[in-house]
């Protein structure tokens, strides 16, 4: 994605670093472009720097190098509440001695702003997350679901334009958390406010979001929208960790066009789009969504498969087989009419498209 000016997007990060010890970077040279009511994931394993981008966002780390920009502004040397950001964490830091009035009505009073149109703004955001029957209640008296609502409306109360979370959902059961996911994306869509999300959870990440930056080793491997991630990864570590994916290694023989020809590790010759590859003689990773793969021999790709294991799953059937001396290889097969009954231990072929195989990094 090409960048414009920084000062053109509403949050900007412009050749951001960030080290603790002088030595190792954590964030390297980051630069990322938010617009006006996006809602932009931060997507990746532990350690790979997302929280701390978001940290120095809302002012509770400083950059090494580089600056962060609000609405054209640099906020570096801006504390954090002054920069009228709403944060969202994943333990609540509700305060257990007040109401959940008193909760939301703080950050207010800390902004001097009169009483009765803090009660207006605490009813108004409470309605927004339904609880507004619960104002006199204590953090303690509400299940985990209702207190991370509370600190939801907390965030939204004076209106802040921009809202971060940082895991918010980590701690609720998968019931709740998927319902939560909606409730936020609602409310995102509802009040046009700018979200920036720091998850490890890609199906969390791919739900909510309009962009997803996916972080590793402190650099962004791909910031791209959700269905482009999973349908397009642009490279092998993206590939492996957003979605379900299938890889088979090998050595690129030819190139034609749009496509190369490999000889993988497994005896296998295989067509595949060429993404992110080196030339004729380098090794390459091939990428193939179990989705994708069909239990037929009328593809390019067409190869002998042995059925190791079959877990149903209800709408689907997830297949471990033998493919080009990989015993890893999954196969979704759905769950409906006419589709092939297997049995394990049994050989069957197995094809995919040449467009859905893609040759990435080794």
């Amino acid at each position: 994605m090409s960048l414009g000016d920084p000062k053109d997007a509403f949050v900007a990060f412009d050749h951001v670093q960030k080290s603790y010890d002088g030595e190792v970077l954590v964030v390297k040279d980051l630069n990322l472009q938010i617009a006006k009511g996006e809602f932009v994931t931060m997507l990746g394993p532990s350690g790979s720097g997302k929280t701390t981008c978001l940290m120095m966002l809302a002012g509770f780390e400083v950059a090494t190098h580089g600056d962060i920009l609000l609405n054209g502004q640099p906020i570096n040397n801006i504390p954090p509440h002054k920069r009228g950001i709403g944060m969202v964490f994943q333990n609540y830091a509700l305060f257990p001695h007040m109401t959940v009035g008193e909760n939301l009505s703080f950050p207010l009073e800390v902004r001097k702003m009169g009483k009765s149109e803090r009660e207006t703004k605490v009813k108004r955001a409470l309605d927004m997350v339904q609880m507004g029957d619960f104002i006199n209640r204590r953090p303690a008296q509400l299940s985990g679901g209702q207190q991370q609502r509370i600190a939801l409306a907390r965030a939204l109360v004076f209106e802040a334009e921009l809202v971060l979370m940082d895991e918010p959902l980590g701690a609720l059961d998968k019931q709740l958390r998927e319902h939560m996911q909606y409730e936020i994306k609602h409310i995102h869509e509802q009040l046009g406010i700018t979200v920036v999300y720091v998850t490890h959870d890609q199906s969390e990440a791919l739900t909510m979001s309009d962009r997803v930056a996916v972080f590793d080793d402190g650099v962004i491997q791909q910031l791209a929208k959700p269905d482009d991630l999973y349908e397009r990864p642009e490279n092998a570590f993206v590939a492996q960790f957003i979605g379900e994916n299938n890889k088979l290694e090998g050595v690129i023989r030819a190139q034609e066009g749009d496509n190369v020809i490999v000889d993988l590790d497994g005896g296998m010759t295989a067509r595949a789009l060429a993404v992110n590859c080196g030339a004729v003689g380098d090794r390459t990773m091939l990428s193939i969504r179990p989705e994708r793969v069909s239990l037929t021999a009328d593809g390019p790709n067409t190869t002998n498969a042995l059925v190791k294991e079959l877990i149903y799953l209800g709408d689907h059937i997830r297949c471990r087989m033998t493919v080009s001396g990989h015993d890893d290889f999954i196969v979704k097969v759905a769950n409906s009419a006419g589709h092939k009954h297997l049995v394990v231990g049994e050989n069957t072929k197995v094809s995919w498209h040449t467009e859905d195989c893609r040759a990435l990094d080794a």
